[in-house]
């Protein structure tokens, strides 16, 4: 399928009662802005409602095909859940969604009335969802797989044009890989991100993303066994060399969240404020 130009409070339609109205909250972080994705016809739910912006939610409404009913999201950060209490009180549509964990990058004010369960299916007007728990970016991340189109809703799990920062301690990149593995097991026709434009190869691009994180994983082993013992802000300017310096504040969540990993699997530990490889020799 040919790209379809994302332009921020326009309903764009990508697929059989599959709709994408993208946020104004364009950023660094969010790319274009949040895909809020419009499913169905007569009955609608919106997936990721996006940021509190009574503007963004006020056009879903406006914009959408018939009644919205319900209300899903992928995971509660920020750019993702919040609105969708404000579009609860203007629809009274059922919210479902993962609980919301502690820390502060989270959407506290997200209390959905379903927490779905992995593998779990949800008929929405005759539009039907399966649940599929994508821990790795958040705790609590799920993606949503419409299997009689073969379309899969990735959230953050998997974006568009970019590689997902992974933050501890709510972020796991142990949790994530083995997340990206699995969907390799769904028999997808596309993705539908949570930012950027629809997928069209879903499973080269999720075997693209599992070797980036095996070459980055290979790397942070590279430059500890070449500096011996080193705190993570050392570790950082070398392994990410190929990324905008002010992009390293981003890029040392992820390094740290690979550091773990390596600690989890043996192959690192900690030393006060360092890191060194186990086995190392200084």
């Amino acid at each position: 399928m040919p790209a379809v130009a994302i332009k921020p409070g326009e309903l764009a339609d990508l697929a059989p009662s599959i709709r994408r109205l993208t946020a104004f909250n364009a950023g660094t972080m969010t790319g274009p802005g949040t895909n809020t994705w419009v499913l169905g016809e007569n009955e609608v739910a919106v997936l990721d409602p996006g940021p509190a912006s009574r503007r963004h939610v006020e056009n879903i409404v406006d914009q959408a095909p018939g009644e919205v009913r319900w209300i899903l999201v992928t995971h509660t950060h920020p750019d993702h859940s919040p609105g969708a209490a404000l579009l609860a009180e203007l629809t009274g549509a059922l919210l479902i969604g993962p609980p919301t964990p502690p820390g502060d990058r989270q959407d506290s004010s997200f209390r959905p009335a379903v927490q779905p369960e992995d593998g779990q299916e949800f008929d929405l007007g005759g539009f039907f969802l399966r649940a599929v728990h994508t821990p790795g970016h958040a705790s609590n991340h799920f993606c949503w797989w419409h299997a009689p189109l073969g379309v899969l809703f990735t959230g953050d799990h998997i974006m568009q044009g970019s590689t997902v920062v992974i933050a501890p301690p709510d972020g796991d990149m142990s949790a994530y890989m083995a997340s990206l593995g699995r969907l390799l097991d769904l028999p997808l026709r596309a993705m539908a991100p949570g930012h950027g434009h629809w997928i069209d190869r879903p499973g080269r691009e999720i075997r693209a993303l599992i070797e980036h994180r095996e070459r980055r994983e290979g790397k942070v082993i590279s430059v500890m066994d070449a500096l011996g013992p080193a705190a993570l802000e050392a570790i950082l300017p070398r392994v990410y060399d190929d990324v905008p310096g002010r992009l390293h504040p981003v890029a040392a969540l992820s390094l740290k969240a690979h550091l773990l990993k390596l600690e989890r699997d043996g192959r690192a530990r900690r030393e006060g404020d360092s890191w060194r490889l186990a086995g190392g020799t200084e």
